[in-house]
């Protein structure tokens, strides 16, 4: 009897054959960590449920009737035991994602791992004729070299479920596409090195560090040199002005390619900051190199972008860049969809720009998992921003960190752009007293509603608001207008939230920040004097607080411990006392830095995937979404969404129209009728209806008042 596992019209894929491609293919991507036979043996595995007469049945019938198949093969390993018994894990879920371990009291119908260990299923032993079980002859990992065995068998589950599910992938597009899949893997990484010597060759020649452009050229030299380390865990510490982005680019491609490892991947917490850094590596590598990967991005709009879109799915690029959400939601998800592109992390140099923006509620889960990549995956990680976090306490099998920056101290002594100014307690009208003295100056305010009240008091010539009150859209046009404004010498005054602290390139006189974190407060200083135009001495950057106290949602630990730091007369702009910001921030925080308490969920062998999928988000769903249907294309997209309801690539583009809400915000549009429910098929989604309460100066205004609805 021939066995099939796909058929497309004439053409037939046998078991066999699909079992052996997905082998091959699993066992290349775990020879990336060293685990060649570990991929090799899950992929002949995964479908010998196929060999049950009732799937051939079904395939061959074209029958919707529902056969397991990835239970028999799990059922193999856990019989067999030892180290095969991990295994099950990745083979039962290769459909359905990663199961929960359960318990031996589990029913037969249970979800869990040891309810499909009881589970009753068609007779598949016929693979028996064709499938021998191959034999694992490496360990998972060195448990000499982790405190805990436990969480890194979670990591290596993981991983090797990733291999399986995107080699299943793969080789299934390959059969039904009759191999015309039109991916495109992207230049190897030493022409890409080659590329990036070429654009800053006539910069390494600059011996002046006297400069700003020396010092750049002194910190770009020192990240090349230190490419050549052996992988490892490194930080990278610059000043705001000093060439981040380009310093690290330089040592990613050069470990990368010294090491010979696979791809770069660059961690972001905001997408401006990716569109912009996107568009600098697009300009120097080529378009075909630099995937970005987030929410605002869209590949589907076009066939020429077709190669992108798949290579989305599983970063097979040799640079990729994605957001703190996305990177680290897919490294404790348990669905196949989110869990392909993991073993694209391993043997990789992973960047995380602005490293103090990884999530302090999951901060220990994410070192944690940071310190698997660099111990049993074979990555480095540069942690990289100008305000570095304290975070070795929490690396708890003491990998070493070497610093890429050279003359640390120095630099930032060097690269000082402003003076900082504590003024204290000081109402509205007297902040708006200050600013009306101004000719270029920013101010940051710690809510959306407090920016728009103090823009209404002041607006006039040369007076801006920006908040995420606008849409995205929207943001980038006034955005546009503000730098022309600055760049022309003219009167510019602008109230904005703190999205303008990082990715946006701004140069201000001077910067009123209201008090918040100490990371927030430096990142705002960055915004004056950017270009090192005026002496320090000549460039403020005020600290100021307001008279009465006002909520700011998971920033308040931050701020009280910035006013402490003050208080003591702390020099907040130092090495020194950022590291202390952080030291006490994590000191108070505690227990709370696993707030979910994922850990938990892989201690005594039990391995929760599915439960810490549900349980690791990094955006808690406590936000609306209002789509403002101002623009001709808005309108369009809109009726789009009302006809064809909910899909990714109408829903992706509609972000570009949208304003994200707290629910208090939202009841008080609903109240007074101005917002309406776009589809029942999409929650939490409205309309704009009266869109006169949006503006181009202000966006949507928040100072409306419950009960104020006209009832016909």
């Amino acid at each position: 009897m021939e066995y099939l596992a796909h058929i497309d019209r004439a053409r037939k894929q046998t078991n066999k054959e699909h079992l052996y491609g997905t082998a091959l293919l699993a066992g290349d991507f775990a020879e990336r960590f060293g685990k060649w036979d570990w991929g090799y043996c899950c992929g002949m595995l995964h479908d010998i449920g196929k060999y049950s007469a009732a799937f051939q049945e079904k395939i061959q019938n074209d029958s919707n009737k529902q056969v397991d198949h990835s239970t028999a093969g799990a059922q193999v390993c856990a019989e067999k035991g030892g180290m095969y018994g991990f295994m099950s894990y990745c083979i039962a879920g290769h459909h359905s994602g990663l199961p929960d371990r359960g318990g031996s009291s589990d029913a037969e119908n249970a979800p869990t791992l040891e309810g499909r260990k009881k589970k009753k299923i068609e007779d598949y032993s016929a693979y028996k004729n064709e499938i021998q079980i191959p034999e694992i002859k490496t360990l998972p990992f060195d448990e000499r070299g982790t405190q805990d065995p436990d969480f890194s068998m979670s990591m290596f589950i993981r991983m090797l479920y990733s291999c399986l599910v995107d080699a299943d992938f793969l080789d299934t597009e390959s059969f039904m596409k009759a191999g015309q899949t039109q991916r495109e893997t992207g230049e190897e990484l030493e022409i890409l090195l080659g590329k990036l010597k070429e654009h800053v060759a006539g910069w390494l020649s600059n011996e002046d560090t006297e400069t700003v452009n020396g010092r750049r050229t002194e910190i770009l030299k020192a990240c090349f040199a230190y490419g050549e380390m052996k992988r490892g865990l490194f930080q990278l510490t610059v000043p705001t002005g000093g060439g981040k982005t380009m310093a690290s680019l330089a040592f990613a491609l050069q470990h990368a390619v010294k090491n010979h490892m696979d791809r770069v991947i660059y961690v972001i917490p905001y997408t401006s900051i990716i569109e912009q850094n996107a568009e600098v590596f697009r300009r120097i590598l080529g378009d075909g190199n630099v995937l970005e990967n987030h929410y605002n991005i869209d590949y589907e709009s076009s066939e020429e972008l077709k190669p992108m879109q798949l290579a989305a799915e599983n970063w097979d690029k040799p640079v990729v860049m994605t957001t703190n959400v996305q990177f680290f939601e897919s490294l404790f998800a348990n669905k196949s969809s989110r869990c392909r592109k993991l073993h694209n992390m391993a043997n990789s140099v992973i960047v995380f720009d602005e490293a103090q923006m990884l999530p302090t509620d999951y901060l220990k889960p994410c070192i944690a998992a940071i310190e698997e990549l660099v111990s049993n995956f074979r990555s480095s990680i540069v942690l990289c921003t100008a305000t570095q976090p304290a975070l070795s306490p929490f690396f708890r099998n003491k990998i070493p960190v070497t610093e890429l920056c050279p003359r640390v101290q120095e630099q930032f002594r060097f690269f000082e752009r402003a003076t900082y100014q504590n003024i204290g307690t000081i109402s509205e009208n007297e902040l708006i007293e200050k600013l009306e003295q101004e000719e270029q100056a920013l101010c940051i305010v710690n809510t959306k509603k407090r920016a728009q009240r103090i823009y209404q008091k002041m607006k006039g010539e040369g007076v801006f608001h920006l908040s995420t009150t606008m849409y995205p859209k929207h943001r980038r046009r006034v955005l546009e207008k503000i730098k022309k404004t600055l760049k022309n010498g003219e009167k510019c005054i602008l109230i904005s939230t703190s999205l303008v602290e990082a990715g946006v390139d701004l140069d201000f006189s001077t910067v009123y920040r209201q008090l918040a974190g100490v990371d927030s407060i430096i990142q705002a200083a960055g915004r004056c004097n950017r270009e090192g135009k005026r002496e320090a001495k000549e460039s403020f950057a005020f600290i100021f607080e307001f008279e009465e106290s006002e909520n700011v949602p998971g920033q308040q630990l931050q701020i009280d411990v910035s006013k402490m730091m003050l208080a003591e007369e702390e020099d907040i702009s130092s090495l020194q006392g950022i590291e202390k910001y952080f030291e006490v921030l994590y000191h108070f925080r505690g227990e709370s830095l696993d707030k979910k308490k994922i850990l938990e969920e892989f201690k005594n062998k039990k391995y929760n995937f599915a439960k810490v999928g549900k349980l690791f988000k990094l955006i808690e769903e406590n936000t609306i979404t209002v789509f403002i249907s101002k623009e001709d294309e808005a309108g369009e997209l809109l009726r789009r969404i009302e006809l064809q309801g909910y899909t990714k690539t109408g829903m992706r583009k509609a972000g570009q129209y949208c304003v994200q809400l707290y629910e208090n915000e939202i009841k008080k549009l609903q109240d007074a009728g101005m917002l309406r429910q776009v589809s029942k098929d999409i929650q939490d989604f409205f309309e704009l209806v009266n869109v006169g309460q949006y503006t181009e100066e202000m966006g949507l205004d928040l100072g409306i008042e419950s009960g104020i609805a006209v009832w016909m």
